[in-house]
C-alpha cells in the first residue's frame, strides 16, 4: 500500500468520525432541549464540561507522567538516545521534546503534552534494552508523528465531546425520572413516551461516543505509523519494534485504562488476540495488522 494513500485515508476517516461526533451531540442536545424546554440547563452542562476539560488540557501531561512514574533524564544520562531524538526532530522540523524514562521491563512508549513546544516523549527501560537502534528509531518517529499531527490536541477535543454527551444524557436521565416523566407543557400523559426516549438516549449516546473515541484513537495510530515510517524511510524498523513490543510478556504495572491509549501498543498483556467484539473496544489496532500494513508500504 502506498504510504501517502494510507495517511490520507486515515485523515479522511478521522474527520468522518469527528463529523459524526458533532452530529451526535447536536441530535442529543436537540432532544434534551425539546423535552426539557430549558436551554440554560444545556449551556450549564456544556460550560462545566469545557471548564473541566480546559484544566485537563493544561495539566493532563503532568497527571499522565505522575501516573506512569516517569522520570526526566538529561542528555548526559543517555547521550545516544538524545542524539537519536535530536536527529529525528531535525528531520521532522519539530522542537526537541522532554524525554522521560519509565522503570519497567516492558518495551513501550508514549507522547504527551498540549502542543509541540510543550511535548514529552516517555519510554520504558525495556524499550532501550530490548530494541535495536533502527527499531528504537521507528518507535521514536511514531511518537514524534503524534506530536507533529497534533494528536494530543485532538484527543483533548474528543474528551470534551464525550464529556458533553455524558453530562447531558446523565442530566436528562435523572430529570426525566425526578419529574415523573412529564412531557412538554407539564402534562403527565406522556410519561411512558418520555421514559422510552430517556432510557435509549442515556445508554446509547455515551456508548456511541465511546466507540467514536476508540475508532479515532485507532485511526491516529495507523496515521502515526505511516508518518513515522516516512520520517525514518524504513518501515521495517517500526514493524520489528511492534513485533517485540506486542510479544513481550512483562506487565506494565503503572498502566491503567485512563492512560493505556497513549502508548504505542496496548500495555495490557493478553489483549492482542481477541474476538471481534473485544477488538471493537480496543484502544489500539491489532499489532499484526499494523505490522502487515507497514511491511506492505512502498517508500
Amino acid at each position: 500500500m502506498n504510504l501517502y494513500t494510507q495517511a490520507e485515508s486515515n485523515i479522511r476517516k478521522t474527520w468522518f468520525y469527528l463529523s459524526f461526533f458533532f452530529l451526535l451531540i447536536i441530535g442529543t442536545g436537540w432532544v434534551i432541549s425539546y423535552f426539557m424546554e430549558s436551554p440554560a440547563i444545556l449551556y450549564l452542562a456544556v460550560i462545566l464540561s469545557l471548564i473541566l476539560n480546559f484544566f485537563a488540557y493544561w495539566y493532563s501531561d503532568k497527571v499522565v507522567l505522575s501516573f506512569s512514574r516517569a522520570k526526566p533524564i538529561e542528555k548526559r544520562d543517555s547521550p545516544e538516545l538524545y542524539r537519536l531524538v535530536e536527529n529525528l526532530c531535525l528531520t521532522a522540523g519539530l522542537p526537541l521534546p522532554k524525554i522521560y524514562i519509565i522503570d519497567s521491563a516492558q518495551p513501550n512508549a508514549f507522547a504527551t503534552g498540549r502542543d509541540k513546544n510543550h511535548a514529552v516523549v516517555a519510554i520504558t527501560r525495556g524499550l532501550l534494552e530490548k530494541l535495536e537502534r533502527v527499531e528504537l528509531e521507528g518507535v521514536i518517529a511514531h511518537e514524534l508523528a503524534h506530536i507533529g499531527n497534533k494528536d494530543m490536541l485532538l484527543q483533548t477535543i474528543i474528551v470534551v465531546l464525550v464529556g458533553m454527551i455524558v453530562i447531558m444524557t446523565d442530566f436528562f436521565f435523572r430529570i426525566t425520572f425526578w419529574s415523573g416523566g412529564r412531557s412538554r407543557g407539564g402534562k403527565r400523559d406522556g410519561a411512558g413516551y418520555m421514559v422510552l426516549i430517556a432510557l435509549p438516549l442515556a445508554v446509547l449516546a455515551p456508548f456511541l461516543a465511546q466507540l467514536m473515541k476508540l475508532a479515532i484513537s485507532r485511526k491516529r495510530e495507523y496515521l502515526a505509523d505511516s508518518c513515522g515510517a516516512l520520517l525514518t524511510r524504513y518501515p521495517e524498523g517500526l514493524a520489528r519494534a511492534l513485533e517485540k513490543i506486542s510479544s513481550d510478556p512483562n506487565p506494565l504495572k503503572t498502566a491503567n485504562n485512563a492512560t493505556s491509549h497513549l502508548y504505542i501498543a496496548s500495555p495490557f498483556r493478553g489483549e492482542e488476540k481477541s474476538s471481534w467484539l473485544h477488538k471493537l473496544f480496543m484502544t489500539h489496532p491489532p499489532a499484526e495488522e499494523r505490522i502487515r500494513i507497514l511491511r506492505g508500504m512502498k517508500i
